[in-house]
């Protein structure tokens, strides 16, 4: 097994999410209580803004806004990092507006059981998160690190709300400014992260996908950055990459991208490990129905093998399971 360029961690994938909601302090919570070492909110800004806890600006699928009357004239259709999408957006709330809203299950035909909790919980703020963490790091007496991602970057300053210098402002009013502050700050574009390198110590990670590039254009493709050149040039600002799990493997057998990540002396936190069946890879599926779970600390472990140095996943009981070696016998 080789070894890693630090512990391997266990990111909290907006939390517990394989069991309730997403990007809800219950789902923190939860995670935290799961023996998650980090909690990752995705974060959006508000009219005001605001920074929230959203997958995306559209939250339509993700709260009660449809059911509230008064918000129906605030549908709207934008073009958010070329493409359009259609519903309700967070950049036209006030966060007093989101407040009244709850939180829903994104998936609720494959997680039924979080659905459940459908109402239950509020929009929370990055403020609410940073408390949170603090607060149950110093219960617990262990730490627990957050691990913001700035959604679309350029779109938001393109409009009005730019959210790099928000972000890294609460971040030093939290007293983190440095590399051993209990933060990573991701992105899936490139010159934000630059800009973030110039304005703090704090570690960056830049995220990657099998396909397409950063929708900034700063790099022609996530293939060039992930060229060992590319990966040089990466370990210029950031600490770590953030790859697709399938990057991992070319077919079964291990890609070089670990070893080439870490030989420019980048960390590898590779995303999401899932439990059901149809976002496992196909040798850890168990059964023919895609929302049963297979054999996730199965595929966690695997991934361990490479030595990576932490991993994203909404299942972080099952997280720690495989990364402390416990075995699967149901």
């Amino acid at each position: 097994m080789p070894a890693p360029l630090s512990p391997p961690i266990v990111i909290a994938h907006r939390g517990a999410s394989g069991y309730r909601p997403e990007h809800t302090l219950a789902a923190y919570e939860l995670a935290i209580d799961q023996g998650a070492d980090v909690i990752e909110p995705d974060l959006v800004p508000t009219k005001d803004d605001v920074l929230v806890a959203r997958h995306e600006n559209e939250i339509g699928g993700t709260t009660d806004v449809a059911l509230h009357p008064e918000f129906v004239g605030r549908r709207t259709t934008k073009t958010i990092d070329g493409q359009q999408v259609t519903g309700w957006f967070t950049e036209d709330f006030t966060l007093a507006e989101l407040k009244t809203l709850r939180a829903r299950e994104r998936l609720p035909t494959v997680r039924a059981a979080n659905a459940a909790y459908d109402g239950r919980f509020e929009v929370p703020t990055l403020a609410e998160i940073i408390a949170l963490a603090k607060r149950r790091s110093q219960e617990l007496g262990r730490t627990i690190a957050i691990y913001p991602e700035t959604k679309h970057p350029t779109y938001f300053a393109t409009i009005g709300h730019p959210t790099d210098v928000a972000l890294v402002d609460q971040l030093r009013a939290a007293g983190w400014t440095t590399a051993d502050a209990p933060v990573f700050i991701q992105s899936f574009e490139v010159d934000n992260l630059k800009r973030i390198h110039g304005m703090t110590g704090i570690r960056l990670i830049q995220l990657v996908d099998g396909e397409g590039g950063p929708a900034d254009h700063a790099a022609p493709s996530y293939a060039a950055m992930l060229t060992p050149e590319g990966l040089r040039q990466v370990a210029g600002y950031a600490w770590g990459i953030g790859p697709n799990k399938a990057q991992l493997w070319r077919g079964d057998m291990p890609s070089t991208l670990v070893a080439d990540a870490h030989a420019a002396g980048l960390r590898v936190h590779p995303w999401t490990f899932r439990a059901e069946n149809q976002f496992l890879a196909t040798r850890f599926r168990r059964g023919a129905d895609p929302d049963a779970h297979g054999d996730i600390r199965g595929e966690i472990r695997a991934a361990l093998h490479q030595g990576i140095d932490g991993f994203f996943t909404d299942y972080p009981l099952e997280g720690v399971a495989a990364r402390n070696g416990a075995e699967d016998h149901r």
